[in-house]
This record gives structure tokens, sequence and C-alpha cells, in this order.
């Protein structure tokens, strides 16, 4: 955590993000004779490494008008709603240290965020992404109009996107604050509404079923459900207050939506009562709702319960006019031009990520940033001259204390070329000869634009170099017994 949000996302960086796990089986140590043994002192700058993981998700098939509504209506409206409840939560955390300290985790994800959102919203405002999004499309469509056979099946692609996002930009603040919920951002009213929506589901036809409460995903559901988790209610209240008020200002005092959630009430005021007064926090009482089905939900008369029924019919007919105004339209335009670009390109491009098992390739190599280049390796040394004492900048005090026994040179991180997204954290990264050479944990800041397309003169991935990992083990640690067992070569 060196360095906090400060550091996210940036490079030079001093992160020792590793976790060591041991796998048994039947009771004893596995015995797994195949695995990437450690070369300690790395790979060189502009040597070839690979990175297998599964990268979860990025954006790269989408047309221009997607980018647009995304650059015009989705990211600034998350930015400027959580940029305030990120100083909300700043100034409740003041009020007391209990305060404080249960900001930190909320806090912590939603600058994450923002600094994610934030860089995706200047990469579609710089003008060369979509410029570049233009060409391309440009070239794809001439190309399937010149095509008799290309031109019958998918010409109509763009327009059906066009449609659904249209229909889209209309449906998108009643979407994200009624059936997205976030409008009651508490997880009180998760609960409430997982419980109603559950007890429906259930007795539906599994195709019938909505999608988060199909039998295969039921399993999870229940889980969620009956785990228990610290509830912190003047933290859910300060949430609620500000999600109900947002709530009202996006859609408008007058809006049927807003009229039937507050009725008379301040959004703070509702908030107060609301989550003063339910037991869901009550592990005992979800499992009762979740067991008991319709019937418990029906003679329930918590007042979180009550609200996600009041609520459910709007927003389930908010959810059916998005899956038929805005997402068929677009699925189908999509799934059009990713068969065109198939039958043109044949295996040249891959797809989006989803989270598949991948292998990508690149090099260790650092970047030109403006006028100035930058190395691919920070080593020891420089934590000790970017510590302050203070967090995030605090170095623990077993590292302060092992300061003078340190090999200062020691490569901390590193960074190289390889084409990673969120889901490769955690991804070995291995030289030619399969050896482990570092450990995947991060991005630059312009890797943050790599949903949308990959630029090699900036995009890095940003990892734990093996020989900060084996020195803290070492000196720091003293984690005798796990060194014994790492083969080093």
């Amino acid at each position: 955590a060196f360095g906090g949000d400060p550091d996210n996302f940036m490079f030079p960086r001093y992160c020792l993000d590793i976790a060591f796990l041991r796998v048994y089986e039947n009771g004893t140590p596995a015995h797994t004779p195949n695995y990437f043994h450690v070369r300690e002192f790395g790979a060189e700058e502009g040597e070839l490494v690979f990175v297998a993981g599964h990268p979860g998700s990025s954006e790269r098939q989408l047309t221009l008008t997607q980018l647009k509504t995304l650059r015009d209506f989705v990211l600034p409206v998350w930015l400027l709603r959580y940029s305030e409840l990120r100083g909300r939560l700043i100034q409740f955390g003041k009020t007391s240290a209990e305060a404080h300290r249960i900001i930190q985790t909320p806090l912590m994800r939603i600058e994450n965020q923002i600094k994610i959102r934030r860089n995706k919203l200047s990469a579609l405002l710089d003008g060369v992404l979509l410029a570049r999004k233009e060409r391309e499309e440009k070239i794809l469509r001439e190309l399937i109009k010149n095509n008799t056979h290309l031109n019958a099946l998918y010409g109509q692609a763009w327009d059906e996107i066009e449609k659904g996002q249209q229909n889209y930009r209309a449906l998108h603040l009643p979407y994200i604050f009624a059936e997205k919920a976030a409008a009651f951002n508490t997880v009180l009213f998760s609960y409430a509404r997982t419980l109603v929506r559950g007890a429906v589901e259930r007795n539906k036809p599994n195709k019938k079923r909505l999608s988060n409460y199909t039998r295969q995903a039921m399993p999870r559901l229940s889980q969620w459900i009956l785990s228990y988790r610290p509830i912190y209610p003047g933290l859910e209240e300060v949430r609620l207050s500000f999600s109900l008020e947002k709530m009202r200002e996006w859609l408008g005092p007058d809006h049927e939506f807003v009229k039937n959630v507050l009725g008379l009430k301040s959004p703070e005021v509702l908030a107060h009562q609301l989550i003063t007064k339910t037991q869901l926090g009550n592990l005992a009482l979800r499992e009762k709702l979740w067991k008991g089905g319709e019937q418990a939900l029906h003679d329930c008369d918590d007042p979180m319960i009550t609200l996600a029924k009041k609520v459910d019919a709007y927003s389930r007919t908010i959810l059916q006019r998005y899956k038929n105004q805005t997402q068929s339209h677009t699925r189908l335009g999509l799934e059009k031009i990713s068969r065109a670009k198939f039958e043109i390109e044949k295996n040249d491009r891959y797809p989006d990520a989803t989270f598949t098992l991948r292998v990508s390739y690149g090099s260790v190599q650092g970047w030109k940033e403006q006028d100035k280049q930058v190395s691919p390796f920070t080593q020891i040394s420089t934590v000790f001259k970017r510590a302050t004492g203070k967090n995030p900048f605090r170095l623990p005090t077993s590292w302060i204390q092992a300061k003078n026994t340190l090999d200062m040179s020691t490569r901390f991180n590193f960074v190289t070329t390889n084409d990673i997204t969120g889901g490769n954290s955690g991804s070995p990264v291995v030289d030619r000869e399969g050896r482990l050479v570092g450990l995947i944990f991060d991005g630059n800041i312009h890797s943050i634009a790599g949903s949308y397309w990959f630029n090699p003169l900036n995009n890095r991935a940003v990892a734990v170099h093996p020989s900060s990992i084996l020195e803290s083990l070492r000196k720091i640690y003293g984690a005798r017994e796990l060194l014994s067992e790492i083969e080093v070569n």
C-alpha cells in the first residue's frame, strides 16, 4: 500500500504486491513438479518476456457512436457523482477515529475507479483515439459496402447500434438510478432487492428469470446473502442520503420515480429513517427471509424491504425497455460487425478480453514522458528517499529497522510492453526459458486507455521484481524456511 492513491497507476512505483499460497492434496502439500523457477535478478532491459493470465474486460471493439456515448453521457455522470461522494466520505472520516478507519476500504475503491474513469474520459476527449476509430470504421464500412454478400448481411450493423445508443442516452439516468440502484447506495438496499427479487424469480422457469437469478447464479447469491459482514450505520446513512440526493438532482423533483421514493421527505430524513429502522444487517433475519420466500417477504414490514418492493415495478419496466430498445439493437449490430471482421480479417484480430486465458508477449522497456525518458526499473534505494513518515508514504517499522542491511541497488518494480488489463493482477511474467522474472500488479497511467486501444509508445504493464521479493524475505521478514523452498537460478 506504499504510495496509496497518489502512486496508483503511476511509475516509478514501489509496491511489494505478492502472496504465497501452499496447496494441499489429501492433507499434505501437493506434489507439483512443473512450475516456474525464479530468476532472481530478473530480465534485462529490452529482453523478451511473456505474461499469462485472465484479462477481465476491454472495449476495443466498441464503435465510434458507443465511444461517444461513454464520452458524453456515461463517464461524466459517473465522475461527477463519485467525485462528490469521495468528498463526503473524507468529511465523514474526520468526525472520529472510528469513522476514519471504516471509510478506508470504500474510499480506496472509489479513488481507484475515479482515476480509471477520469483517464478513460481524457483518452476519449483527446481526439487521437476517436480519429483512429473513425478511420478504422470508415475502411471497414467501405469494404462491406463494396462487397454485395457482406453488405447484404452486415451493412446495417452501424445503424442498429446507433439506434440502440440513441435509446440508451434517453434511458441512461433512470436506468442507472432505478435499475442499477445508484439511488440506493447502501449494502442494506442491495440485501433488500436481492431478497425481494430472489423470492419472485425462484418461482419462474429458469429461462424466464432475470440473469442474476438463474439456477446457475443462485449459489453465489445465497452465499452473499447468508454471509456475515460488518455494517456501519453512520457510513451507510452518508452513502444513502447522498445517492438519494443525486437521484433527485439528476432526475428532477417532479420525476415519477423520485416522487415515489421520497414522497414528502428529504433525502436526509428518509436515509436516516431507513438506516436506523431496518434490521437487514441481522444475518438471522436475512436467512429467514431468503429461505421463507414470497410468504416471508409478504409478512415482513422492514422499511428497506418495503422500499425495494415499492420501486421494483418501475425498475423492472426500465430494465425491459433497456433490453428491448438498447441492448437488443446494440448486440445485434456488434454481432454483425464481429462476423464481418472475421470474414475479412480471419484470425488477424483477437477479441475483447473476457477473463479467458491469454498469453501476451512484450519486452522490458521504459517510455518517454514528455521530454524525459522513464527507466524501466526502480530500486530499493529510492523507496527510502520517497518515504515521508506519513501515510501514504510511510514505511513499516520493519523496513526502517532493516535499512542498513539492504542492498540499495536491488530492483523493486519494473515495466514491460505487455498488453494487459484488469484481471491480469497476479499474472506471472516469464522469460523465454520459462523462468519467473516478475508478478504483474498494475499498469501505468497510459494503460488505462488500453481498454480502448493499445499504444505501444507508452502503455506499460507494472510488475514486482523478483529481486525485491527475495531481498525482503531474507533481510526484512526472516522467512528462511520459505526461502529454502524457492529454487533460485
